[in-house]
């Protein structure tokens, strides 16, 4: 029904946002809801979940996580919240890697995806999804960072420290790891 929705974020939530088309407050649940700015305005890819008792949408900061997203709901046993679950903790090229590469291991350590899970998604999507997907930009994996460390319990003034001093060249996980260094001095 939506493709996408471009407009001003008004509001974020433990795990939404709210973004204001035209003067109406649309409610999309994101995998990070804090790599939004309130006041700054977005384009975010919408996948419109419903059922007879719920209507939901789901949003995504480019086609490549939206297409991602698609296929994992298609999986036996796997619904959008587990599957926006899995794009919350993990950049798109490591979620199509573990699954073309059968790394059950990786799969497993995001929320709600025990073994059998895992297996599921190899089963079904290894070799069906793009080993070519890469993360849009540099700013993506700032904003990644950030909402990690946020998870992890740090605050956003302790962060903005630190960032400056992050190699961002290195990948997301790299980056957690000299982040974390850098506040634990």
């Amino acid at each position: 029904m939506y493709s996408y929705f471009n407009g001003i974020i008004d509001n974020t939530t433990s795990n939404s946002v709210v973004i204001d088309v035209n003067g109406i407050g649309y409610n999309i649940f994101v995998p990070n809801p804090f790599s939004y700015e309130i006041g700054k305005t977005y384009k975010i890819y919408v996948y419109n979940h419903i059922r007879e008792d719920e209507s939901s949408l789901y949003g995504f900061k480019s086609m490549e996580e939206k297409e991602l997203f698609l296929k994992l709901i298609n999986v036996k046993g796997m619904g959008p919240k587990v599957a926006s679950g899995i794009f919350a903790t993990g950049s798109i090229s490591g979620i199509v890697d573990a699954i073309n590469k059968e790394n059950v291991l990786y799969l497993t350590k995001f929320p709600k995806v025990g073994d059998k899970l895992a297996k599921q998604i190899i089963l079904d999507l290894k070799g069906k999804v793009d080993t070519t997907i890469e993360i849009e930009d540099d700013n993506n994996n700032i904003e990644e960072l950030i909402s990690v460390l946020e998870n992890l319990g740090y605050k956003t003034s302790e962060i903005k420290k630190i960032i400056p001093m992050v190699d961002n060249s290195k990948s997301l996980e790299e980056q957690v790891k000299e982040a974390l260094k850098l506040l634990l001095k």
